[in-house]
């Protein structure tokens, strides 16, 4: 009962399993779902095909190999930064639990 009130928070091993969730499964589905979703619709599959090759047309050697290291490194902070907020959340747990359990 006192889950369902807020009394009691949802523990450190369920935080750790969300990280998981979303660092490792939430990258791969999503990239499942914009593959299943460029082989369905073929306005999506137009759009997709159409702006990756006005967009590498464009660009010469050195700016692709810019805009792919760009991309990985954008993917690696969204990364961190979900590692970061994580680690937030469950120092936030330990304080709240340490301050509860101090004597007054």
């Amino acid at each position: 009962m006192d889950f369902l009130t807020f009394k009691s928070f949802i523990s450190i091993e369920a935080l750790i399993i969300f990280y998981y969730v979303g660092a490792i499964i939430l990258p791969i589905g999503i990239w499942l779902f914009v593959t299943w979703l460029i082989k369905k619709y073929d306005i999506v599959n137009l759009t997709y095909e159409k702006g990756k090759e006005a967009i590498w047309k464009a660009l010469n050697a050195k700016q692709k190999i810019k805009l792919i290291t760009f991309l990985i490194f954008c993917f690696f902070f969204m990364e961190l930064f979900w590692r970061m907020l994580f680690e937030f959340l469950i120092a936030y747990m330990q304080i709240r639990d340490a301050v509860l359990q101090a004597p007054l």
